[in-house]
């Protein structure tokens, strides 16, 4: 089986052409929710996405933010609306501490930026 991974054009217009999302969506979730940064990562931006692939999504909140466990999954339901599919939530700052380092390495070597403020 051969995986083709998708150019960097490609990957900028994944979520609008695979599941209708508009980049404009995704910056109202994240300014909503006060996401500096939401990244993809995983089968979603290769070519081996399947129907009953679910979504993998990094993010990164502004200092600031305030959120708890029930924000948190106020989030990854909007997002499974909004694909309509499942959707593994992981935040950043999380992930950076995992003790799994080579998780850790592999998703944040290959996660694609869709929305980052300066």
């Amino acid at each position: 089986m051969t995986i083709e991974v998708l150019t960097q054009v490609d990957k900028k217009n994944i979520l609008e052409r695979r599941f209708g999302v508009s980049q404009k969506a995704i910056i109202e979730f994240c300014q909503r929710w006060q996401i500096i940064e939401f990244a993809v990562f995983g089968s979603v931006l290769r070519s081996d996405f399947r129907p009953d692939s679910d979504i993998d999504v990094l993010v990164t909140f502004s200092p600031d933010a305030k959120r708890g466990l029930t924000e948190t999954l106020q989030m990854q339901d909007e997002l499974k609306a909004m694909f309509t599919r499942e959707v593994d939530f992981i935040i950043k700052k999380a992930l950076e501490k995992s003790e799994n380092w080579l998780r850790r390495q592999i998703i944040l070597d290959s996660a694609q930026v869709i929305y980052a403020t300066r």
